[in-house]
């Protein structure tokens, strides 16, 4: 079960996230109250072990802001999290290895994830990193192909119902796990990465189920 905290602000809560077992940690470069500097990120990921994913998250930025944003701050791969068409997407993927492409539950676009080249999908509420869930049945209208990471409202108190309804290769979560905008709350991200894990069931181990060795796309 790949798992991604998000919303990270500052280099104790992603020292801490890793600490706990997290496979990705996030930081959004969208206006939000989360957001931070590209030159923030980059003191924050030179300290992070080379296997973990560090992930820009972008909203409607154009291809070469987010490419030139994603190579200043140093993180690997790229989190779209608008209204991007593919060929948006394919001009990031030109130059950035790791695309993800965030969808709204339920929308036209979700139900079509699957051409628009990425190999990793993450699917969010309709008001995208608003914090609130949706109706997870939604998820069923995604195309099978690439791997699938729910998003919306994830908890330490739902993520293990959210992993069995949905089933879903990773979980992202932000405002869940927070004692306040951009701090996380330590207990709450230990328990959702455990929580999460216990959920995933036996059949998630395996060669096409395990996160990637991110060290090995260096």
């Amino acid at each position: 079960m790949f798992v991604k905290i998000c919303g990270i602000t500052n280099e104790d809560d992603a020292l801490f996230a890793v600490a706990m077992g997290a496979d990705a940690v996030g930081f959004v470069f969208a206006p939000s109250t989360r957001q931070i500097a590209p030159q923030q990120v980059y003191d924050i990921t030179r300290r992070l072990p080379a296997e973990i994913l560090t992930v820009g998250v972008f909203r409607d930025e154009h291809p070469s802001r987010v490419i030139d944003i994603v190579n200043r701050s140093g993180v690997r791969a790229a989190q779209l999290h608008g209204h991007e068409s593919p060929a948006d997407v394919a001009a990031v993927m030109a130059q950035i290895r790791r695309v993800i492409k965030a969808f709204p539950a339920g929308s036209p676009d979700a139900r079509r994830a699957d051409q628009f080249g990425t190999d990793i999908i993450l699917v969010d509420a309709a008001t995208p990193g608003s914090g609130e869930m949706f109706d997870w049945s939604l998820a069923d209208e995604v195309p099978s192909g690439p791997r699938l990471i729910l998003a919306g409202g994830l908890t330490p108190d739902n993520v293990a119902s959210a992993v069995r309804q949905v089933r879903p290769w990773g979980v992202d979560v932000s405002s869940g796990v927070e004692k306040s905008p951009g701090k996380k709350d330590a207990l709450k991200v230990k328990a959702f990465i455990e929580r999460a894990r216990e959920a995933a069931p036996v059949q998630y181990v395996g060669p096409d189920e395990m996160p990637y060795d991110w060290a090995d796309d260096e």
